[in-house]
């Protein structure tokens, strides 16, 4: 069974950083497109990055264009996300998850079979 869990978040100022990570269990991860979403209070979960498998591949919204970075270590299971520069409306549970297929680079929730439990980042102004 392919678990993921997520650690790292917290609350922080405007202006300052966290890095998110995500570790995998049970699952070939270095054959797994890996990518982040976040969820909102009273919003749809959305979009925020994405590594392909081999971590040649990354894509962003443009909301955090910039001052995200997607990494991942397949010798450790784990993908990464550096976020700097933070603004309170980055608020929100971020989940990280897996697309076992991986036959295109996802950005949609549907692109993706495994999920994290969400780790919560707040940012205060």
């Amino acid at each position: 069974q392919v678990q993921l869990v997520e650690s790292g978040g917290g609350l922080v100022q405007a202006g300052g950083s966290l890095r998110l990570s995500c570790l995998v269990s049970g699952g070939i991860f270095s054959t797994y497109n890996m990518g982040w979403f976040r969820q909102a209070p009273g919003k749809e979960r959305e979009f925020a990055a994405v590594i392909n498998w081999s971590g040649g591949n990354l894509y962003y919204a443009d909301s955090v264009k910039g001052r995200f970075a997607i990494s991942r270590d397949n010798a450790k299971n784990t993908v990464y996300l550096q976020m700097d520069s933070l603004k309170p409306e980055d608020t929100a549970v971020y989940y990280c998850a897996a697309d076992k297929t991986a036959w295109t680079i996802g950005r949609t929730s549907a692109a993706y079979d495994y999920w994290g439990q969400g780790t919560q980042v707040t940012v205060s102004s």
